[in-house]
């Protein structure tokens, strides 16, 4: 598997698990970590800059920016409204951390070709090419990498509990991981009819995404079989209702069970690791690829 090259930053995949620091700028993530609530008169940037330089500070590499929140039952926002709260963002972590990697988590090809105008490189879409026809091509006409996440959102099947967020209880699948594996696949052909090289995509099963409490357990217990069709992966697990349905408890205590789905998943492949709690899931990071990846 070919590294992934993006300007002077190398991603050596197999040699170490990167990780991915969420900065959400929305104001109701389920996670409760939207940083538009902590916006501040006088300089509205603060908050972003400031997480994201303890994000830095902690071993992040990528600094992934999202300004649509995509919790399950959650309402879409405008193009205009996505980009006005994520481009300013961009450019002033393009500016502050010219050692990042910036992505920006949008399916809208007009958001992420602002956003790569700024300073991103790197477009997460949750749709995987498959919401906007125009997306593709525009990645593939500006060198930047795509992940492609497995995605069988259906707002008919989202279940609410109200101290443990919204999960997603009526998805069906003839064979989980086939499927997963067949339509992750289809969107890999999307991407290559348009241009973009195999070593511009990465594959992110989607935990959370169309998905049951059980299947989010399969998909990380089988994460190997996502990795062995040929492309790293990107595993997203951090705080999701899964974890709290499994423990019992809401968003701002699921960091322990995060933990445990970030280990297993290194150890059964998984190249990057999207989390909210940099500082503490890059020790884990740390000690898993010890383990699993020696020296």
């Amino acid at each position: 598997m070919k590294p992934l090259v993006l300007g002077n930053h190398t991603l050596d995949w197999g040699s170490r698990t990167y990780v991915m620091g969420i900065l959400n700028i929305t104001p109701d993530s389920f996670s409760g970590d939207g940083l538009l609530s902590l916006i501040e008169a006088d300089d509205p940037l603060k908050p972003t800059l400031d997480q994201a330089r303890g994000f830095m500070e902690a071993d992040c590499t990528i600094l992934d920016v999202g300004g649509e929140s995509t919790r399950p039952g959650s309402q879409p926002v405008s193009t205009f409204t996505e980009k006005k709260r994520v481009i300013p963002v961009i450019k002033a972590l393009a500016h502050t951390f010219p050692d990042a990697l910036i992505s920006v988590d949008t399916c809208k090809t007009e958001v992420a070709e602002a956003a790569l105008d700024a300073g991103a490189q790197i477009i997460n879409d949750i749709w995987a090419l498959r919401a906007d026809p125009d997306l593709a091509a525009l990645a593939a006409t500006r060198g930047a990498a795509v992940v492609l996440m497995h995605n069988r959102s259906n707002p008919a099947s989202v279940e609410v509990k109200e101290r443990l967020g919204n999960a997603y209880s009526g998805s069906e699948y003839q064979n989980l991981i086939e499927d997963v594996k067949r339509e992750l696949m289809d969107s890999v052909e999307i991407a290559r009819r348009a241009g973009i090289p195999d070593e511009h995509i990465i594959l992110d099963p989607g935990i959370g995404f169309g998905k049951t409490v059980e299947h989010n357990l399969e998909l990380i217990r089988r994460l190997d079989e996502i990795r062995a069709l040929g492309f790293p992966v990107l595993l997203g697990p951090s705080r999701k209702s899964f974890i709290g349905y499994t423990l019992d408890l809401p968003p701002s205590q699921r960091l322990e069970g995060t933990a445990a789905a970030v280990a297993v998943g290194i150890a059964r492949g998984a190249d990057i690791v999207r989390v909210h709690d940099v500082a503490p899931i890059s020790r884990v990071v740390r000690m898993t690829d010890a383990i699993v990846r020696p020296k």
